[in-house]
């Protein structure tokens, strides 16, 4: 039998690993390795980060809570437990929301939750 050397795949993939990195500096766009390299990290950093994204965006909606809240004179905590005693179901994403873009309904929940 026939060796096959396989030139018709390996160029595929280069190709395809190349026009990945298209943009990248340097040689990380020009050179098979050094690009699958940059290519696989990038890959890892787009997995870990849109976990991480998560994170980041509820430490934020807990900061625009907190400062909304003390402007009324509570704070993000009793605000929240407040909530929960009156059985207020409002997530934080939107109670963020709402105390950047709509104070006076934020204040109107500050008021039903009994603070």
């Amino acid at each position: 039998m026939a060796r096959v050397k396989g030139g018709i795949k390996s160029r595929r993939r280069h190709k395809k690993v190349l026009k990945y990195t298209k943009g990248m500096y340097l040689s990380r766009h020009n050179l098979y390795r050094r690009a699958n390299e940059a290519m696989l990290k990038s890959l890892w950093y787009a997995y870990r980060d849109r976990r991480t994204r998560k994170r980041d965006l509820r430490r934020l909606w807990i900061a625009r809570i907190n400062a909304a809240a003390r402007l009324n004179g509570t704070s993000y905590s009793r605000l929240i437990h407040a909530m929960k005693g009156t059985d207020i179901r409002l997530n934080r994403k939107v109670l963020a929301d709402m105390a950047v873009r709509d104070p006076e309904a934020f204040t109107a929940v500050v008021k039903t939750a009994g603070l």
